[in-house]
This record gives C-alpha cells, structure tokens and sequence, in this order.
C-alpha cells in the first residue's frame, strides 16, 4: 500500500478543512450521507490524470504541469471550487482529448492549491462521488463535458458475505501495514477509525499496489459488494507477495553463513569500487610502497612495515582478514614518524599569549614560561610533563592551548573522565574484530606531528574496571623513561611519545595514582578573586558573549558594581563557567527584547538584574552573626574551590552523649570526638564544670546535610564551637578558621589554603585562624589576595580559644 499523508481526528468531518489547515480529513458516514443527497452540475470541466485513479472521499495531492490543466485549476478554484477528474487511457499522451480519457470518473472539491518554485502547480482535491461523460461540450481553452451522476448499489444490512468482506479488508489491511517497512504505523489507526464501509473500500483501493488500469476497474464496479470483493482479492494477491518476500528474505538471512555474507559484502564493495573508478588491491599495495619510499623511517620500522606489506600481499583480498590488514598498514603510514612542528621559542610573545588568554594566574604563568626556557636552553625536544591542579572553570584546559599557540605546537586534547578501558590507551590487537589504536597514537596521527602539546582532560577521573586499569597504562604514557618506547597493542611496536608536551589537568590530586602523580610537574591553578572575576567578565566573558549573540556594546553595558553583584550574588565557585552562564543570561535577555523590538534599558541596573537572574541566590554564603553559642565559622575546600561552612552545637539533658549529624566522613567524626575528650580534660581551665558532662548531651552539627563532608581541618572549629556551647561565651565577630587538631592541643596543618581565603574574603570574614605551619603557605600568595584580612598563626588549641572565645556571655545564656 502506497504512503498518503493523512491525519485522523475522530470528530473531523469535510466541512473542518479549509485551506489554512494543515489536516487531511477521513469521510464520516454523515458525511457521505451529504455528498449522497447532493446533485450534480450539468456539465463540468474535466482534468484528466496521468497515473491515478480517484476515488470517493480519497484526498489526493495532484501536480500540474500542463498549461490547460494548471488554467483549469486556477478557474475552478475562482468559482465553485468543483471539477471532473478522469484517468488517461494511455499516460503517455501529453495532450489528451475525449477519445483518450475514461468515460467514468470521480466529482472532486480543490481544497488547496501550491504554487511552486518550479512553475507547476500542486492541487489537493477530495473526491465526492462518481460519474459518467455523456457528451463533450469544448476542448478549449480546456476540456468541458456533460455528466450524469452514477449510482452505486448498496448492499442490505443483513448481507452477510459483505459484512464479512468487510471485515476481511480491515484485518488484512492492518497485516500489510504490519508486514510493510514503509508504511507508518500511524495507518492502522486510520484503517480502525473508517466508519463508512464505502469509503473503507474506496480507501483501500486508492493505496493498493495495483496498476492504474486495475484501480479504473474498481471504480467502474457499480455494485459496492462486488466492488468489495474485487478489492479484496487484490489485496490477497499483495499479502501473499509480501509474505512470500519476507519470507524469503528469512530464510536467505538464516542460511547464509558468516562466510557467505563476508564473501556477498565483498563482492559487493569491489564492485562499487569498479563503478566508482576506485583501484584494485594490486593499485593499493603499490601506492603504499610509494608512500613508504617517501618516509625518511629508520631501519627497525621499515623493516616491520615491509614485513607486514609482504603479510598483505601473500592474503586473499576476499577474507577479513585482509581489510585488518590494510587498515593497519594504513595507520602505519599516516603516523608521523619522522615529522615535528619547528618550535617557536619567543618567550615575550608566549608571555603575551597567555596574558592574552588568561587573566591574572601570574603564578602559573610564570611557571609555565620557566618550563618554556629550560625547553629552549635544554634544545633536545623533549618536553616536560605538566599537571595542571584546580577546581572547575580555572582555565586549566585552555592554558594547555595557550601553550599550544606560544610554542608554535599542533594541539590535541582528550577527556580521561569515566575511561575505564586500558585498550582506550594501549589499543587492541590485531585479532580481535574492530581492532584499532589507542586515543593517544589516533591523535597523533589527527594532529600529523609527533610532537604536539596533549592535554589528558580530567586525568583524576580515570576509573578501573575488569577491563583494565587505564591509570596504569598511563604509566608508560607519562613516564620519560619509557615512554620513547610507548607499545600500542594495535601498531605492535614502540612509538616515541618523548618529544611529546603533554599536559594534564586534574580537580583533584587525592585520586590519581601515586605512582601517576609522582611522573608528573605539579602547576597548582587556584580559584580567583571577586576582583579578578570581575575583571575577567569585563575584559572577557561580556565581550565573548555580545559576538556570540551578535551583539555590540552600543546594545548592552554591564557596569562593575553590576559584575561584581552577579559575582558575589549567583556564582559560587572559584573559577568563571557560572559567572560566563550569568552574563549570557543578560545578554540573551537583550538580544530577545532587540529582535521583539522592545525597550529596555542598555545599561543593566541591579532591579534588571533581579528581573532577569531573580533574587540573589548565594546570601547564606554571608558570615553569620555570633549571637548564638556554639555557632563557629569553618573554613573548607571541596573540589569546586574553598567554601565556608558552620559548625553548629547544642546542649540538652540527658547522659553524656554525644551525637554528630551533617553527612560527616570518619576523619570528622573523629575530629569531633578529639575535641570534645580534650575539653574534657582540661574542663577546669576553660572554667567549664565536670558534672555538665554527664547531665547534658552534646548534639553538632554542620548544616547542608545532603553535602557529603569530611577532612581533619575542621577540627579547631568544632572544638571553637564546643568551648563556645559549655562556658556560654560569644565567639569573635568575622571570625573564621580552619586546622586539625590533636590530643595533646596541637594544631596542624591542612590544604586548599588559598581557596579557603577567597572563600572567606566572598563571606566578608575578616579575621582568620590557622596553623603556624601554614605560614609559607600564606606568604606564597599574592598580596592583592589578603587585603583586607588579619591572620592569626597558632600551634596550641589554648591559643586557638584565647582568640576565638571572647570573654562575654551570649543573650538568653544557660546556668550550666
């Protein structure tokens, strides 16, 4: 059956179309009740097709191309929108007259007409009912005749074959449907919903695969049983040749063995190759030898490669095999052996490369240019392996391109994240099907030099799986002793990988393997400050973002104290992606308004960007006031930079317990407990009564406790927070800290210090607590980072309570 486009609503009938609407109605039984009790015109002007046939309430679009036809169309649909449609004898006819056309055809509405690009015109008419020409009236300037209307017979009620003739279309209709691939499912709904049993025969007929002069015979058959039952044994016929296909289909799919199928695909391929001009097998060895001539290899790898040429010309081209092969060879020569990019040592035009890119990060940039020089002095090609460490959206990535840029070096960049395949690094061997290289020799040979700066994307979200384990097959990959012999499974020998700049980046360095680690130049990216990002968004993201919605800064301004809203009121990170999505945000918000033609305000004011981003979101970010006993502000780092977190606790009668709630990792808990034994051991000189222990349950808690949290550098905090809670006592204003602690009152070290100071700097804390030996770690960062913040540096927990705890008692305090 052919594909009609159609639509089925179930209330629709002939008067819902109009030329506005997309849908093509079904005939209803009321409907053909109407078009029954219509009358016919005398004459009409009769447009006689090509190729079809139609029929009674089939809705089919029909081309013109012929002068008189498209002149017939255009009239008709001027006037009362009513013609005569007739199939030619003989299609191939250009300019029928009356003795050519079939004297019965069908009565048609135009219930549409397209012009198109190409001059022809397209109609979309319905047929209403048939007809008869009784008499030419004029051929000029198109074919006009007389007609009568013909009668159909319509069976009883209680006609039992019809009925079940019927019903025998139906079901066989929706078993052609079923067992026709370019039929829409969607037809079977149609079949379902056709009320009229004219009309489903009339349908039917009009889709079946059968000739134009069959399809004639079908409307000529005035006697609607017979009519039906001529229909149904063309559709017998179309099943049983749709059966007969699939089947054998079937059973040549079922019998033909792997070989037989290889055998079948490569005689189809050599033959298509034929058609196309493409060479012979002979033709592909030769031009291989001539590629090879042309490689300037050393004699360990022309050795291998003519070996493995001679594997190919001794093998049939017919069996798999030989395509393995090929490909390898293949690969063989499109590697870069013995091709490297000159490198361009400038140093001030690297330096004005990256501060081009980047801004600020003056540490890693200088970093990177002293690798730079000692690649310059050192003039061996063999580059260092960096990691770039940092939470997300530092520039870790696009520092690597940078380097790329400055050095004159290709670029290639993979993702490691989720790699769980050790043969993603190393390849597969030949044998298996599908056989091909790792990532690393498919980018050398993308980037046509061996030589290139790598970025391995996320190399700390490497995984481990039974199929290997990548980070170890990255071993060899990062390590300069081995890697000038780097082994692919698939190319079956070494690759030099030494001259290769590779550079990684990781948010996280907890988990990379430490063997990994250890092959690797650690570059610490941390986060920016409020003013950097400003800055950035400035100089950077709102330029960026203006030319990608094509826009110019004469149709949106964001002033600084705008920038430095968005900053500190809907970002919460260390790097920039949330702020570059808040920018694009404001200037989608007025490339809408230019292309609606609306007004609005070029220079964004902070109630437009409340209209556009909403109420700030990130306020609890804020420090929280120290009316409260217990509640201490702590300092943490999570892979997304520096954050600052409340320690909260809280006293109630009971029996000496302790609880502990927040989503806590063991390192914290343990903190917790360590804190709160050496208070307990020391209860007398913080003035805190031994009986509180036992009469009152201790409860602390860190709020976002859908937020795993765990790490020793909350440790003073809890213990801040404790000695708050038992003596009752305020704790300092603006105060935030962050160090572990121990049973004899030490205070240690701990990380992430630069971002817990952007975190606090974002929170307005003013003052912070830290460990003495974290000092060189402060002293490390850039001045412009700590203004307007006061370090203390303790190394005993007495001295951590003698700056935190201050001597006054909190409002509503309690009688311990």
């Amino acid at each position: 059956m052919n594909n009609p486009k159609y639509k089925l609503l179930d209330s629709l009938s002939l008067q819902d179309f109009d030329e506005n609407s997309e849908l093509i109605p079904l005939m209803t039984t009321e409907d053909e009740e109407v078009i029954k009790n219509e009358s016919l015109p005398d004459s009409l002007p009769i447009l006689s097709l090509r190729n079809t046939v139609l029929f009674p309430g089939v809705v089919i679009p029909i081309t013109a191309g012929r002068d008189k036809s498209i002149k017939l169309i255009n009239d008709a649909n001027k006037g009362s929108k009513v013609i005569g449609v007739v199939a030619q004898k003989d299609e191939s006819v250009e300019d029928p007259n009356f003795d050519d056309i079939h004297s019965i055809g069908t009565v048609a509405r135009i219930l549409k007409v397209l012009k198109m690009p190409d001059g022809n015109t397209t109609v979309i008419i319905q047929g209403k009912k048939r007809f008869e020409i009784t008499e030419l009236v004029s051929e000029n300037p198109y074919m006009t005749a007389k007609i009568k209307s013909v009668d159909e017979f319509i069976p009883k009620k209680d006609d039992v074959e019809f009925v079940a003739a019927i019903e025998s279309i139906k079901d066989l209709s929706l078993e052609i449907i079923k067992q026709s691939p370019n039929i829409p499912s969607e037809a079977s709904f149609a079949i379902k919903n056709i009320e009229s049993n004219s009309f489903l025969i009339n349908f039917v007929s009009s889709n079946m695969s059968v000739s134009v002069v069959e399809k004639q015979a079908l409307l000529e058959v005035n006697d609607l049983h017979q009519r039906a039952l001529k229909t149904l044994k063309h559709m017998n016929v179309e099943y049983q040749r749709l059966e007969l296909k699939n089947d054998i289909q079937s059973k040549v799919q079922h019998d033909m063995n792997q070989q037989q199928r290889e055998y079948f695909l490569q005689q189809q391929i050599k033959t298509i190759q034929e058609e196309l001009g493409g060479v012979s097998y002979e033709e592909e060895i030769e031009d291989m030898k001539k590629r090879a001539s042309a490689k300037s290899w050393d004699t360990k790898v022309k050795n291998h490669f003519n070996k493995e040429l001679g594997k190919l010309q001794r093998m049939n081209p017919q069996v798999a095999e030989y395509s393995i092969q090929r490909n390898y060879l293949d690969l063989f020569l499109d590697l870069p052996w013995d091709h490297f990019s000159q490198d361009n040592f400038d140093l001030k035009r690297a330096q004005k490369i990256l501060d081009r890119d980047h801004f600020g990060l003056e540490e890693v940039k200088r970093r990177i240019i002293e690798y730079l020089a000692v690649l310059k002095l050192r003039n061996d090609m063999k580059s260092p392996i960096l990691c770039l460490y940092g939470p997300p959206g530092v520039g870790k990535t696009s520092l690597g391109k940078s380097i790329a840029e400055a050095l004159g070096r290709e670029y290639i960049r993979i993702s490691l994240g989720g790699l769980r395949d050790e043969a993603e690094i190393r390849g597969h061997r030949k044998t298996y099907i599908g056989a091909m290289p790792g990532r690393i020799l498919q980018s050398l040979k993308k980037a046509g030099t061996s030589n290139p700066v790598f970025v391995l994307d996320e190399i700390d979200k490497l995984s481990n799986s039974h199929q290997g384990d990548p980070s170890s097959a990255m071993l060899e990959v990062l390590d300069p002793e081995q890697n000038a012999e780097f082994y692919d499974n698939f190319l079956e020998m070494g690759y030099d990988l030494s001259k290769v700049m590779f550079v990684a980046t990781s948010n996280s360095l907890n988990t990379i393997q430490p063997a990994l680690l250890d092959r690797m130049e650690i570059i610490n990216v941390n986060g920016y400050t409020i003013e950097e990002k400003v800055q950035i968004g400035k100089k950077y993201l709102l330029p960026k973002q203006l030319t990608e919605h094509g826009l110019t800064t004469k149709h949106l301004k964001i002033a600084q104290p705008q920038l430095e809203k968005i900053v500190e009121g809907y970002t919460r990170e260390s790097g920039v992606r949330g702020l570059e999505k808040q920018i694009a945000k404001v200037v989608r918000y007025a490339a809408k308004n230019i292309a609606m033609e609306d007004d609005y305000a070029v220079k964004v004011s902070n109630d437009d960007l409340i209209e556009i981003l909403g109420s700030p979101k990130l306020e609890r970010d804020r420090y929280e006031n120290n009316s409260v006993a217990g509640v201490v502000t702590g300092l943490a780092w999570t892979r997304v930079g520096g954050d600052i977190l409340f320690i909260e606790s809280i006293l109630s009668k009971g029996k000496g317990a302790l609880n502990i709630t927040g989503n806590l990792g063991k390192v914290m808990k343990e903190s917790a407990t360590i804190a709160m034994e050496y208070i307990k051991a020391n209860a007398e000189d913080f003035g805190i009564k031994n009986h509180v222990f036992s009469d009152y349950n201790v409860h602390i808690h860190v709020p976002e406790g859908a937020t795993p949290k765990d790490g020793p550098s909350a440790g003073i905090t809890m213990l801040t927070s404790l000695v708050s809670l038992f003596t009752q006592r305020k704790v300092k204003k603006n105060l935030a800290m962050t160090g572990e602690i121990t049973l004899r009152g030490k205070v240690l070290p701990v990380g992430g210090i630069k971002e817990k100071i952007l975190a606090a700097k974002r929170a307005k804390i003013k003052e912070i607590i830290l460990s003495k030996a974290n000092k060189s770690d402060v002293d490390e960062i850039n001045a412009n980072y700590l203004k307007g913040l006061t370090f203390h540096y303790v190394s005993e927990m007495r001295e951590v309570i003698d700056l935190a705890v201050t001597k006054t008692k909190v409002t509503h305090a309690k009688s311990l």
